[in-house]
């Protein structure tokens, strides 16, 4: 078996605590069982200043730009809770340095899975990030067109 040379040593996988927010919002067991909160944005109920300052429809579009989030955070995710996240990369979305990258985020007997794949101009994940909601996202981009 060849060794790597010294300082070159891939992380080796760790675990964090991820805490909530002091600022976090008091999320109740009701609101949890209620659908219509689900659709709701109890972070960011209105739009911040930046988000189309001139738009009459701001607040309608501001609450249709992330229709679930309380549903991916609250409901089905963890992040109103305290909760460990084990990785290579438990802090972040995914590996620094591309490629695939897998985490799991344990809640009492709760096992939570991560997995993410950053390849060029493809970037996918699956699972609860590392702030404890859930999430999946899959985009390839296409090479820029090149000028003439």
């Amino acid at each position: 078996m060849r060794r790597l040379p010294v300082g070159t040593h891939p992380v080796h996988w760790h675990t964090i605590t991820v805490m909530p927010p002091p600022n976090q919002p008091e999320v109740h067991f009701y609101n949890k069982l209620n659908p219509i909160w689900w659709f709701g944005n109890v972070d960011d109920p209105k739009p911040p200043v930046w988000y189309r300052p001139n738009d009459k429809h701001r607040l309608a579009k501001w609450r249709w730009r992330n229709p679930l989030h309380n549903f991916d955070h609250y409901v089905i995710g963890i992040a109103d809770k305290k909760f460990v996240r084990s990785g290579r990369y438990p802090e972040r979305n995914s590996n620094p340095k591309g490629g695939w990258d897998f985490e799991v985020a344990r809640r009492n007997l709760l096992w939570l899975p991560f997995a993410s794949c950053q390849r060029g101009r493809f970037n996918f994940y699956w699972g609860w990030r590392e702030h404890g909601s859930f999430g999946i996202k899959l985009n390839y981009s296409r090479p820029p067109e090149k000028v003439i």
